[in-house]
C-alpha cells in the first residue's frame, strides 16, 4: 500500500528557495502534493504555479495583488481559494491538513508563519534564516510547545544536521566545534578601501549561488554568514565560542562539525539548494533532488582561508556581530536582524553606500534598547523600534 502523499505549503512560492522547492516536488508526484502556495508580488509566476500545482490556498501579502490574483485564477476555473494578508500566511502554515512547511518567506515578515506552524507542530523545512535570528529563545520555544521538526534548509545548516548522530542528546558530549564555510562573496579579494564604490548590480552578483538581491547583498557583506552562526546556535544548542566560520571559496564543501577526538565529518555537494531541500521534504529518506552529481576528477582545488588572513576582518567587519550580539541581551539578535534589512535595503534603492550598512547597524545596536522578548508581540515591537532607529541612521549616511 502506497503511503500517502505528504503536503506541503510553500511559505514564499516565487523565490529562488520556493520555486527549486516546486522543482524538486515536481520530480516526484507521488510523494508530494501542493497544498498553499504564498508570495508577495509576482502575480503572473503565481498564477503559472497555481495552474500547475492546483494548490487549495494562494495567499498573497497585499489585498491589491491578492485582488489580482483572484481574478486570474477565476478567468481560468481554478479552484484555488485566494486569500492576502500576514494572518492568511499564519493560517494555512497551521492548517490541519499540512504536514510540512517550506519558511522560504526572506526577513521578518516571516517570523508569525514560522511560529504558527511550529505551534501546529508541523514539519518546519527553514530557508528562512532570520525567523530564528529575530525568533531566538520565543521561536525555540514554539517548536518545543507544538513538538515541530525543525529541519535546516540553508546549505550550511542541512549540511551541519547531515553531520551529526541522529540521537542530539549526545550532541554536547561529543561535539567540539562547528565549522561554517563561506565562499567570501564577489568582492573577496577587494580591496576593503574599495568597496565604498560597490554598486547593487555588483553586489547580487554572487560566484557561486543563485539567490534573491536581499540574501546576495547579505552574501556579499557575510552578514549572511553573520546570521548563520546565530542561527547555528539556536539550532544546534552550541556555545557562542564553539562556532568557527571558514572562508572556502569553491562552496562544495558546505559545513562541517568537528568531534571531540579531532576528526572532521563533513557534508560536500554541488552548490544547488534543491539538495538540502530533497533532504528536508524526504528525511530521514533521501530522493533525487535534480542536481549535479560532483566531479572529483574536474575539482582543480578545494582551499580555505581563515578570516583572521588576507585583509577579511576589514572586508567583512559586520561578521564579528554575530558573537557580539550573542553574548548581549537576547533582544540584540532581532535588533541586529532588523537593521541589516533596513540598511540592504537602503542600499539597494541607493540611498546609503555599500559600505555602511554595517554603519546602519552598529547605531542600531548602539541606540536601540535592547531588553528579552518574551513573545511575538515584544519581538515585532522591538522589530518595529530597530527599523525607526535604523531609518534615521539611513538618513543620516545619506544626507
Amino acid at each position: 500500500m502506497n503511503a500517502p502523499k505528504l503536503r506541503v505549503a510553500i511559505l514564499g512560492s516565487t523565490g529562488s528557495v520556493g520555486t527549486s522547492t516546486l522543482d524538486v516536488i515536481e520530480r516526484h508526484p507521488q510523494r508530494f502534493e501542493v497544498f498553499a502556495l504564498t508570495a508577495a508580488t509576482q502575480v503572473d509566476l503565481m498564477v503559472a504555479q497555481c495552474v500547475k500545482f492546483k494548490p487549495e490556498f494562494g495567499v498573497m501579502a497585499s489585498a491589491e495583488h491578492g485582488l489580482r490574483l483572484q481574478q486570474r485564477c477565476r478567468d481560468l476555473g481554478l479552484s484555488t481559494r485566494v486569500l492576502w494578508g500576514a494572518d492568511a500566511l499564519t493560517m494555512v502554515a497551521s492548517h490541519e491538513k499540512v504536514d510540512a512547511v517550506m519558511a522560504a518567506i526572506v526577513g521578518a515578515a516571516g517570523l508569525a508563519p514560522c511560529i504558527g506552524a511550529a505551534r501546529a507542530g508541523k514539519r518546519l523545512l527553514l530557508a528562512n534564516k532570520e525567523a530564528l535570528v529575530l525568533g531566538g529563545d520565543v521561536f525555540v520555544a514554539a517548536v518545543a510547545q507544538g513538538g515541530a521538526k525543525l529541519l535546516p534548509i540553508d546549505s550550511e545548516h542541512s549540511a551541519i544536521f547531515q553531520s551529526l548522530p541522529a540521537d542530539s542528546s549526545v550532541w554536547p558530549q561529543q561535539i567540539d566545534k562547528i565549522i561554517l564555510t563561506a565562499s567570501g562573496g564577489p568582492f573577496r579579494r577587494h580591496e576593503p578601501v574599495t568597496l565604498r564604490h560597490v554598486t547593487p548590480q555588483q553586489a547580487c552578483a554572487h560566484p557561486n549561488w543563485v539567490m534573491g538581491r536581499k540574501i546576495s547583498v547579505d552574501s556579499a557583506t557575510m552578514m549572511n554568514k553573520a546570521l548563520e552562526v546565530i542561527e547555528a546556535r539556536y539550532l544546534f544548542g552550541l556555545d557562542p565560542e564553539q562556532i568557527e566560520v571558514v572562508i572556502h571559496p569553491q562552496s562544495v564543501i558546505h559545513s562541517m562539525v568537528q568531534y571531540r577526538d579531532h576528526s572532521v565529518v563533513a557534508q560536500l555537494g554541488t552548490p544547488d539548494m534543491r539538495v538540502p531541500i530533497a533532504y528536508g521534504l524526504s528525511w530521514p529518506d533521501r530522493i533525487a533532488s535534480g542536481a549535479a552529481a560532483l566531479d572529483f576528477g574536474a575539482m582543480a582545488e578545494l582551499t580555505f582561508e581563515s578570516l583572521a588572513s588576507n585583509g577579511h576582518a576589514q572586508r567583512f567587519p559586520g561578521l564579528q556581530l554575530a558573537w557580539s550580539v550573542l553574548r548581549a541581551p537576547s533582544g540584540a539578535t532581532a535588533v541586529l536582524n532588523a537593521a541589516n534589512e533596513v540598511g540592504v535595503a537602503a542600499f539597494l534603492d541607493g540611498h546609503i553606500r555599500f559600505d555602511q550598512i554595517h554603519a546602519v547597524n552598529l547605531e542600531a545596536l548602539d541606540k536601540t534598547e535592547l531588553g528579552r522578548p518574551q513573545s511575538l508581540d515584544d519581538l515585532l515591537a522591538l522589530d518595529a523600534q530597530t527599523r525607526q532607529v535604523a531609518a534615521q541612521a539611513v538618513r543620516r549616511l545619506g544626507a
